[in-house]
């Protein structure tokens, strides 16, 4: 097969736990061809024949044994997606207006007969921390508002709570606000929600604060709407709230729990059959917090702890999806 990695700049890879790297491998040990292009470079044109295509330079790649460099260049060569087997969209967030266009361009390019996954539509469907709305049977106390004032009532209300921008990755923007002792709001409220909202300008996401993140923040991960049977639960270090491990939290695989596995079942086949090919369930105690579904990660640190190759299930499932005519 010839697949083409969409993603962000490979340079900017790390090599020891990068997931789309991982692929990567995998395709390249199957003898698959690995081409990789960035959703900026994308665009739809006319070529010198009149033949009208979404098309990319695409980067032909060869993976190297080392850490760096991971790879050497073969030939990059003006494209269209749709002489790929498969296309893989896996650039990291945030989901911003630009890879809003970006999905647009890879839909055109599925009418013309490229096969993308996760499917374009499904990506900007389910922007990834308002998802979880659609299934509110699983997930913890929760508001979605830009009204300072609101977001105070909730906090005061709850008491200890979690405020986070929509268009977040790894940690950033998370804060813990919580009351004190006599009841009083956090001393940091107000600016803390002027600071997120934009003075009530942007919309954000409030959640109780669930302590069972001292356990970790479980990612669980879903290919092809099946539950990988290890999750990585990433655990706060040094005081931390957060335990996202681009902010310093530690990763400790474990097996799925059965009230992962009920959140995993539950939502599985419906996000498969919209098109998400790979999820990851992010899971605090028994609720659930965010979908991931841009690029999500934790690959590598699965096989090394539990020695699952989730990379070599996923490829699996391209593989499968791409053979399939309605892919």
């Amino acid at each position: 097969m010839k697949l083409l990695f969409v993603a962000d700049p490979l340079e900017a890879f790390n090599p020891k736990k990068d997931s789309t790297l991982a692929m990567m491998r995998e395709s390249a040990r199957r003898g698959h061809s690995v081409w990789a292009c960035e959703p900026r470079q994308l665009r739809w044109s006319r070529d010198s024949r009149g033949a009208q295509a979404v098309r990319a330079p695409c980067r032909h790649i060869q993976l190297l044994d080392g850490a760096r460099p991971w790879f050497t260049e073969i030939e990059v060569l003006g494209l269209a997606l749709r002489d790929f087997d498969a296309v893989l969209m896996r650039k990291d967030p945030p989901f911003d207006s630009e890879f809003f266009y970006a999905t647009h361009l890879l839909e055109q390019a599925e009418r013309e007969g490229a096969r993308v996954f996760n499917r374009p539509r499904a990506l900007r469907d389910h922007p990834e921390k308002l998802a979880i709305l659609e299934w509110p049977a699983y997930i913890p106390d929760t508001l979605v508002s830009r009204d300072p004032a609101v977001l105070r009532a909730f906090a005061r209300e709850h008491g200890d709570v979690i405020v986070k921008p929509l268009d977040g990755m790894g940690g950033a923007g998370v804060f813990r606000l919580r009351n004190g002792a006599d009841g009083s709001p956090d001393a940091n409220l107000g600016v803390v929600l002027e600071t997120l909202t934009d003075t009530g300008r942007r919309t954000i996401m409030a959640q109780t604060y669930l302590p069972q993140i001292a356990q970790g923040d479980k990612r669980v991960l879903l290919i092809a709407g099946e539950p990988v049977p290890f999750a990585l639960a990433r655990i706060p270090q040094g005081g931390e709230t957060r335990g996202n491990l681009a902010a310093g939290g530690l990763g400790r695989a474990q097996a799925l729990q059965e009230s992962d596995l009920a959140i995993a079942r539950a939502l599985g086949p419906t996000l498969a059959a919209r098109g998400l090919l790979l999820v990851g369930l992010d899971i605090i105690g028994t609720r659930l917090t965010e979908i991931n579904v841009t690029s999500p990660t934790c690959f590598v640190e699965i096989r090394e702890q539990t020695g699952f190759d989730v990379a070599a299930r996923f490829v699996d499932a391209v593989e499968a999806a791409a053979a399939r005519p309605d892919a």
